[in-house]
């Protein structure tokens, strides 16, 4: 659940339970004032007709009598002996104003909601020692009805739920910026990062100054870095060709020559692999044919004279990938890399063969997978589980290494780089069931 979702949950059980507690107490409070006032409306009326009725003749009497059934809707009716009547009620309103109704009009008083079959608020009053009934509006005693509480509930639900909505929103928004930026903070875009420091609210604003600052100083280190490659790749490879120059013009002997050939390239490929490894993390991504790029590394690697590759590709045509197109032929380059300096099938007499390869593409859901599989002697679980970090070489596990250590570290970054993983897997036993796999997965296109 997301922190929107959650504050706005925790407000509206906030706001329902006050509600509640409101309505309960409304209720409560309401309750006795209620009663009294009903008790002393219907007392009053009850004085006022037994008075108006001792105080008029007969003839009068009866145009009194209609009069009060016309205007006031009253009627009043002869009491007899025989006369059934039920209660007034028995819930707690009703009681509460059947006993005040005693206490203002005497002993012998009688409330009752059903006289002889007829419903209503009947009063039983006495006058000159004859008893009548008095027939009164039965709303004249009546609490809120439900329906009335259940109307002004819905109304009080829906602000709640706007108010709360409303609240949350204003709650995560500066949170979700900060999300925001941190995402581009994070995707190499330092220079849209920026938050606004001119808001309202202190903490916000202290939050916001701190993000910006140290965004302005990741951009300055970023730049920082970007010169220094630049400085490390011209400083260190200009000597480098001169003294690959010198090396195949002054040295007579042609194995010496070649190797101090061999050693001048191992030294730009480390430089490579170093550059490769720090440069910026943000990477433009596009589709990219798998099959097209795994051809295309494989064709590198055995333009190498000597390199003892042997690769076969089994990918399907039109196979795309989201990934970075050099970064990808240079991940896939590595790994070839990798498998032919470490992944050589061992030979009866003890010296390294070939390198046998398989590169196999598919699709799973979202992914495209990627498997580059050798038949070396493959790694223990130990070191298999550290080979893809920087500077560490499995020497133990593989003879021949001879390079910087950075060759699986920077097919892993790259492929962060680019949204995707890579896992590694590796069998030790024969030569036909042992070696080292790296599976990829990047997101098709």
């Amino acid at each position: 659940m997301s922190l929107y979702w959650r504050t706005f949950g925790y407000l509206v059980l906030l706001l329902t339970g006050c509600i509640l507690a409101w309505v309960q107490t409304f209720r409560s409070l309401e309750f006795e004032p209620q009663a009294l006032q009903s008790a002393r409306q219907v007392a009053s009326l009850v004085n006022l007709t037994r008075a108006a009725l001792e105080h008029a003749d007969a003839i009068n009497r009866v145009s009194l009598v209609k009069t009060l059934a016309d205007e006031e809707r009253l009627r009043i009716a002869p009491r007899e002996p025989q006369d059934s009547f039920s209660g007034y009620g028995t819930d707690p309103l009703s009681q509460r104003v059947t006993h005040e109704l005693e206490q203002r009009l005497g002993p012998g008083t009688i409330v009752a909601r059903e006289v002889n079959g007829f419903n209503g608020l009947w009063v039983a009053f006495t006058m000159d020692k004859d008893s009548y009934w008095l027939l009164l509006d039965p709303h004249r005693v009546a609490s809120i009805q439900s329906r009335t509480w259940v109307i002004w509930l819905v109304i009080a639900g829906l602000l709640s739920l706007a108010g709360a909505a409303l609240l949350a929103r204003l709650l995560n928004q500066p949170l979700a910026a900060l999300s925001r930026a941190a995402a581009q903070v994070r995707d190499g875009h330092l220079a849209d990062s920026h938050l606004n420091e001119q808001v309202s609210t202190p903490e916000v604003r202290a939050v916001n100054q701190a993000f910006n600052r140290m965004a302005r100083q990741l951009a300055q280190v970023d730049s920082d870095r970007q010169l220094m490659l630049a400085g490390i790749s011209h400083d260190l490879r200009t000597p480098l060709s001169r003294l690959r120059l010198e090396a195949e013009m002054s040295v007579p002997d042609p194995q010496s020559r070649q190797d101090m050939v061999a050693d001048l390239a191992q030294v730009n490929s480390i430089i490579e692999k170093f550059l490769d490894y720090a440069r910026p993390t943000h990477t433009p991504l596009q589709a990219v044919d798998v099959a097209e790029a795994l051809q295309a590394a494989v064709s590198s690697q055995l333009a190498h004279p000597g390199g003892g590759l042997h690769a076969q590709v089994h990918a399907p045509a039109g196979l795309l990938a989201l990934a970075d197109p050099v970064d990808l032929l240079r991940v896939f380059n590595n790994l070839l890399e990798n498998a032919q300096r470490y992944g050589r099938s061992p030979q009866p007499d003890g010296q390294p063969g070939q390198a046998h390869v398989h590169l196999r593409a598919r699709t799973e859901g979202p992914w495209v997978c990627v498997e580059v599989s050798d038949q070396g002697p493959g790694v223990d679980a130990a070191t298999l589980a550290r080979l893809t970090q920087p500077f560490f070489r499995g020497d133990q596990a593989r003879s021949q290494a001879s390079g910087a250590g950075l060759g699986l570290a920077v097919v892993k970054k790259m492929l962060e780089r680019m949204g995707g993983e890579l896992a590694l897997s590796s069998t030790t036993g024969t030569a036909s069931a042992s070696g080292l796999t790296a599976r990829i997965r990047l997101r098709a296109a």
